[in-house]
């Protein structure tokens, strides 16, 4: 793995995993970057910094490594957090809406949970995840969001692996190429 942008100035310790979860995956262990607390804090200190002038009401997170940035950030701006839970995780009645789309290694199946005494309309959501590879995580649940009426104000992530997704929109900390 090649770094081609780092916006950190703390070491980076990341770790990966060939053939993991599947022969031909290249597995990020994103785990040294929060266990080192310099670099969390730098992180969560970098996206604070990206989204304090924004107008957001929710920070939406899928399922399980976003929900470690996402939480502290949207504490940081002190707004909600919404978590994307894989199907059956969250109570039927709490569900607002499932979806399947496919994962770089496989196709997968995500929950999007009620808002308490809200709707998801004219609501404005920021999506943040740890890496974003194919980019087929964060469309499926900025396009759910929308279908809700709801507007996405951006996406962000620790972590680009821009020769899978080319995406020039995502607001990242780190852009990474396969080498």
């Amino acid at each position: 793995m090649k770094i081609l942008k780092n916006n950190l100035k703390n070491k980076l310790n990341i770790r990966t995993q060939k053939d993991f979860p599947i022969n031909g995956i290249e597995f990020i262990d994103i785990t040294p970057l929060i266990i080192q607390k310099e670099v969390l804090s730098e992180i969560i200190k970098k996206f604070e910094e990206e989204l304090q002038d924004k107008n957001i009401d929710y920070i939406v997170v899928p399922e399980a490594r976003g929900f470690l940035f996402g939480v502290a950030i949207a504490e940081k701006l002190k707004i909600g957090c919404i978590p994307v839970r894989k199907k059956g995780k969250l109570p039927p009645t709490t569900v607002e809406t499932e979806f399947n789309y496919e994962k770089e290694y496989g196709k997968d199946q995500l929950e999007l949970p009620k808002l308490i005494d809200s709707t998801y309309k004219n609501k404005n959501f920021y999506i943040i995840d740890d890496i974003y590879a194919t980019g087929n995580t964060m469309n499926a649940i900025s396009d759910i969001i929308k279908g809700l009426d709801g507007n996405i104000i951006g996406k962000g992530v620790v972590m680009n692996i821009i020769g899978l997704n080319n995406d020039k929109e995502v607001f990242s900390l780190l852009d990474v190429e396969e080498e």
